[in-house]
C-alpha cells in the first residue's frame, strides 16, 4: 500500500486521479470529476490551486 509520509508535512506523493482543475472568472479554482465532467468543489478560502490536482488547459 502507498504511504504519504511524514504525516502532516503539506505534500502527497503522486496526482490526484480522475480530478482536474480551472480558474473560475472570478479568479478560484474549482475542481472536475474527469469522468462525469461534474464540478465538485470550488476552492473559496484563497485563489491558490489545490494541490496535486491536475489543470487543465486554457
Amino acid at each position: 500500500m502507498a504511504k504519504n509520509n511524514p504525516p502532516g508535512d503539506g505534500h502527497r506523493i503522486g496526482a490526484v486521479r480522475d480530478r482536474s482543475q480551472t480558474v473560475t472568472p472570478s479568479g478560484h479554482h474549482v475542481k472536475r470529476d474527469t469522468t462525469t465532467g461534474r464540478f465538485m468543489d470550488v476552492k473559496t478560502s484563497d485563489k491558490t490551486p489545490f494541490k496535486g490536482v491536475r489543470r487543465e488547459k486554457k
